[in-house]
């Protein structure tokens, strides 16, 4: 290949590319829109979750659940990081599909600024729905006495959200690329949701539990993600420096939570990436 024609072909940085992305990112909209059902049972789901176990638990005396006036309080953060976990851990079934019925066959013969639009265009699909789930999980929060966090507070939740989606996407993708079929994917799915759930602190603190389970708990991405973002919800005034969770391993600060989550993420989207290249090769 000359100089002249390697310039010529189009990489991740071109115009080509960013196009690619989107049409493929609007193709996942278009199929969204003829089945509107995912999005409002992504958005109903949570919402259900926290009215119900709001409610179920309205009458503790104020201070079981640390500093949160009430349960409902508490268990926001835990809904917003669970529902954003639940859709990136979906984030590869478009994906699997489309192997499933030949479309990613055709992709990957198609002339492609870089496939990796293929993998950007569904992180970049997940990614508004999850933070169309926090809105709207936000929102109903507020309805139910939670209030908000300040601006900047705001800010890291948004940070949190999408830098667990980012690891989680990640993840779904590789298991895409490594099981055979959707059947294995969801039954990996189903495994992986419930017990990260009960074994974080979404619904209860770290001093309900056993000691075993705190020091599982303690090491879940799920919880370095809840706290920051509880936290922020109960302290106008936070800093980075702050201690938000006190694990039987020692103390943990809001921002060491934060750059342990990215630290993960960036991990496991290292992990995959090898698998990502051979298979889209």
């Amino acid at each position: 290949m000359t100089t002249a024609s390697a310039r010529a072909v189009p990489g991740i940085f071109s115009g080509e590319f960013i196009q690619e992305t989107l049409a493929l990112t609007r193709r996942l909209f278009i199929q969204l829109q003829r089945r509107p059902s995912t999005l409002v049972a992504g958005v109903v789901q949570p919402l259900i979750w926290l009215i119900l176990f709001g409610a179920l638990f309205q009458n503790v005396p104020q201070g079981l659940f640390g500093e949160s006036t009430n349960y409902g309080q508490f268990l926001c953060a835990g809904i917003i990081v669970f529902t954003a976990f639940s859709g990136a851990l979906n984030a590869g079934l478009p994906v699997m599909f489309d192997r499933e019925f030949g479309f990613l066959n055709r992709l990957l013969v198609a002339p492609l600024a870089s496939r990796f639009s293929i993998v950007l265009a569904s992180a970049l699909f997940i990614t508004t729905l999850s933070l169309i789930q926090v809105v709207a999980i936000a929102s109903l929060g507020v309805l139910l006495g939670t209030g908000l966090p300040n601006l900047a507070g705001i800010g890291v939740v948004l940070a949190t959200v999408l830098i667990l989606v980012f690891g989680v996407t990640a993840l779904s993708l590789g298991l895409t690329f490594a099981l055979p079929g959707h059947i294995e994917l969801l039954a990996v799915i189903f495994v992986i949701n419930l017990p990260l759930l009960f074994a974080s602190t979404a619904l209860v603190p770290l001093s309900f539990m056993p000691r075993w389970l705190q020091w599982i708990a303690s090491l879940n991405p799920l919880s370095l993600a809840i706290e920051p973002i509880r936290y922020v919800y109960l302290h106008p005034d936070w800093q980075f420096s702050d201690v938000v969770m006190v694990a039987p391993w020692g103390s943990l600060s809001l921002g060491a939570a934060l750059l342990i989550l990215l630290a993960v993420a960036v991990g496991m989207s290292l992990l995959i990436e090898p698998l990502l290249r051979r298979r889209l090769a």
